[in-house]
């Protein structure tokens, strides 16, 4: 998968601005606040349909700007496609594909697929379950339509058994509801479990492989699924999950009354991270914490290129000055197939990737450099 060319208009900072990218790595360079990581911005919402910065479109438009919008000409599947986003006041939104309006975020899926390994990914390790749940959602947005849709279904009824949980005392009516809500969101939950332990099992292995050879067969990487109430998800279809995910809900639902919390859910999921064989947050060092993350992101890149047959798009956001020469080294011997965009900042050291292509951005504008 390659994009070729974007164009942007009242995106972030960018008035009017158009690019062009080579198929192999591209080194955006700029000083800091000009709109580097914004241009990522665009190639990941072309791919995934939602922002990695932002939950509101309405942070994606130019200030002042009632409207905005991404295009590019990509490569994928072996034919070339256009890709399109119009956002409108930040509350509606259109998407389209050669020209032909999308009815929904998930009709993306598979058109573009772009991995993205930014500064907060180094907390994939240390940092809390959150971390980990938005590398599986963002990976799976892109992989399986049916992931998309569960995952918005269950973010609403979580958001609404939130409100009866914390206002039902002043309305008790609302626990007229609740059951309903339960439901629901055993069934949402299920789905996004069994997805996420698929993904992990094959991410697990994937990850293993490259932190041996990272390591020098020094350390052992496993990565393991965890949901609520310890359940074993591996190999089990969502209606052999909804059972015990119900049982989890009435098993707790005195102490979500009395919290006035959602406690049972895919909310709860997390992956468990060791190093040879010792819990890596709590006991990993920062050199051994960043060469996992970096072998989890790698492994992810893996996972995308096995399910389409084309290696996704790499999106390297400025990570490459958080890492050691070592590990910028092993990041850029297994980037050598694929298109890359990696963003450095003026005065850094750029990665030293052969034949790379630049391209130089200073506020909102680009300009091409040798």
């Amino acid at each position: 998968m390659v994009v070729n060319e974007i164009h942007l208009e009242c995106f972030r900072n960018y008035s009017s601005a158009s690019a062009r990218f080579s198929g192999g790595v591209n080194i955006i360079s700029g000083r800091n606040a000009q709109g580097k990581t914004n241009l990522l911005e665009a190639v990941y919402y072309l791919a995934s349909g939602r922002s990695f910065r932002s939950a509101a479109d309405r942070d994606l438009l130019r200030a002042g700007s009632g409207s905005a919008a991404i295009r590019a000409e990509i490569e994928s599947g072996g034919r070339a496609q256009t890709l399109e986003v119009r956002l409108h006041d930040g509350r509606r939104r259109e998407l389209l594909a050669n020209g032909a309006k999308l009815k929904k975020s998930s009709e993306l899926s598979g058109r573009l697929s772009a991995v993205l390994f930014c500064p907060d990914d180094l907390d994939i390790v240390k940092g809390g379950a959150a971390v980990r749940r938005k590398m599986m959602d963002q990976c799976l947005t892109q992989l399986r339509p049916g992931y998309m849709a569960a995952l918005s279904e269950f973010g609403r009824l979580y958001e609404h058994k939130t409100r009866i949980l914390r206002g039902y005392r002043e309305k008790p009516s609302l626990l007229d509801l609740l059951d309903d809500f339960d439901q629901r969101l055993a069934e949402q939950s299920s789905r996004l479990i069994y997805y996420r332990s698929a993904f992990a099992l094959i991410l697990a292995r994937k990850a293993a492989e490259i932190h041996s050879d990272f390591s020098g067969g020094a350390e052992r990487l496993e990565i393991s699924y965890k949901t609520v109430g310890g359940m074993d998800a591996s190999g089990k279809k969502p209606e052999q999950l909804l059972p015990a995910l119900l049982e989890h809900q009435r098993a707790h639902r005195q102490a979500e009354l009395g919290s006035g919390a959602c406690l049972s859910g895919a909310h709860k999921d997390d992956l468990e991270i060791e190093i040879n064989g010792m819990p890596a947050r709590r006991f990993a060092s920062q050199g051994q914490s960043r060469t996992a993350a970096v072998s989890i992101k790698l492994a992810e890149r893996s996972v995308h290129s096995d399910d389409r047959g084309e290696k996704p798009v790499l999106l390297l956001d400025d990570v490459m000055s958080e890492l050691d020469p070592a590990r910028q080294s092993f990041i850029l011997e297994r980037i050598t197939d694929g298109q890359v965009l990696i963003t450095c900042c003026d005065g850094a050291a750029a990665p030293a990737a052969a034949g790379a292509a630049w391209l130089h951005v200073e506020d909102g504008a680009f300009a091409g450099r040798a």
